[in-house]
């Protein structure tokens, strides 16, 4: 199956092209994404991008650590709330 014949492929396709964020932005949410969802070869992919764009490794290393803080604090919270839940 080709990834072009996934409607979700083609809605990705149309976002990317979106003019209301930078470049740079668009690298930037697309890694945390990437990281955050789990697919090893994409955040490197987008790691490489990002780099190759100009963004400064310091600032990729930002943004993974705040997607990955904000994902963290999700778990978190969502694990709370499971819990809470049992003790009614």
């Amino acid at each position: 199956m080709e990834p072009s014949q996934f409607k979700v492929k083609r809605a990705l396709d149309e976002t990317s092209q979106t003019e209301a964020l930078t470049e740079r932005e668009k690298h930037l949410v697309g890694l945390a994404v990437t990281a955050t969802r789990g697919c090893i070869a994409c955040t490197g992919g987008r790691i490489e991008k990002a780099l190759g764009s100009g963004i400064e490794q310091e600032t990729v290393r930002a943004a993974i650590d705040l997607a990955a803080a904000v994902n963290a604090g999700v778990t978190l919270r969502t694990a709370i709330e499971g819990a809470s839940r049992l003790e009614t």
